[in-house]
C-alpha cells in the first residue's frame, strides 16, 4: 500500500482546487454577467480540456512549460526553476485540466441568482466589485462548492496528463493513480487492490455531499 503516493494526490487535489475556484469565479462572473467579443470563443477554448484527450493535453502542457516553453522559460527567468517532474507542474497541469469543472457550475450559480438583488446593490451605491463580494458570493455558495468538490474528485482521478508532466518521483509528482497502475504493471494485484478501494469511499462521500448541495 503505497501512502505517500495516496498523500501525494490529496496533496494535489486540495492545492488544485483552492487555486481553481480563485480563477474560475472571475471567469465565471465574465461569462455570466458581462457581453463582450469574442465571448462566445472564451467559452469554448475554457471548456477545451473537457473535449480533447488528457494526453494530448499532456503534450500541450509540455511544449508550453518545457525548457523552450513559454510558462518553462518564464519560470526559470523568475528563479522558479523547471517545471517539469515538479509538484508545482503537475498542478498546473491538473488546474488546466480541471478548469472547466470548476467554470461551468459556478457560473451557472451566478446565473441563477436574482437580478433584483443585483440592481438593489447598484442602486444602493455599491461598486460591481462590492456586488461581487457581498451579494453574488453568498448567493452561490453552493454552486462555488459544487465546483470544488467536481474539481476535487477530477484531479484525484486523473493520470495520463499527470504522468506525462510529472513522471513517477515518489513523494513528490508520484499520484495514487500512477501508483496503481506501477502495481498492475508488475503484477502486484493486492497492493492495486487495496490502493482502488481507497478511491471508493473518498469518491462516494464526496458524490454525496455533492447530491445534498443540489437538494438545497
Amino acid at each position: 500500500m503505497d501512502f505517500l503516493a495516496l498523500y501525494v494526490s490529496l496533496k494535489l487535489a486540495l492545492v488544485t482546487t483552492l487555486v481553481l475556484i480563485g480563477i474560475a469565479a472571475p471567469l465565471a462572473y465574465m461569462l455570466a454577467y458581462l457581453r463582450f467579443p469574442g465571448k462566445s470563443l472564451l467559452e469554448a477554448l475554457l471548456n477545451l480540456p473537457m473535449a480533447m484527450p488528457p494526453t494530448v493535453m499532456g503534450f500541450f502542457l509540455i511544449v508550453v512549460m518545457g525548457p523552450q516553453g513559454v510558462v518553462g522559460r518564464a519560470s526559470v527567468s523568475l528563479g522558479g526553476g523547471p517545471l517539469l517532474f515538479t509538484f508545482l507542474g503537475i498542478v498546473i497541469a491538473s488546474a488546466a485540466g480541471s478548469l472547466p469543472f470548476a467554470v461551468q457550475p459556478i457560473k451557472a450559480a451566478f446565473q441563477r441568482v436574482d437580478r433584483r438583488l443585483i440592481e438593489s446593490s447598484h442602486v444602493l451605491g455599491l461598486s460591481p466589485f462590492k456586488t461581487f463580494i457581498r451579494v453574488i458570493i453568498p448567493q452561490s455558495v453552493s454552486g462555488i462548492a459544487a465546483g470544488a468538490i467536481l474539481v476535487f474528485l477530477h484531479t484525484m482521478g486523473a493520470f495520463g496528463m499527470l504522468l506525462m508532466i510529472g513522471g513517477s518521483i515518489p513523494g513528490v509528482t508520484k499520484v495514487a493513480s500512477i501508483a496503481i497502475y506501477e502495481a498492475v504493471e508488475t503484477m502486484n494485484y493486492q497492493t492495486a487492490g487495496l490502493m482502488s478501494f481507497c478511491f471508493i469511499p473518498i469518491s462516494y462521500g464526496f458524490l454525496l455531499l455533492l447530491n445534498k448541495i443540489n437538494e438545497r
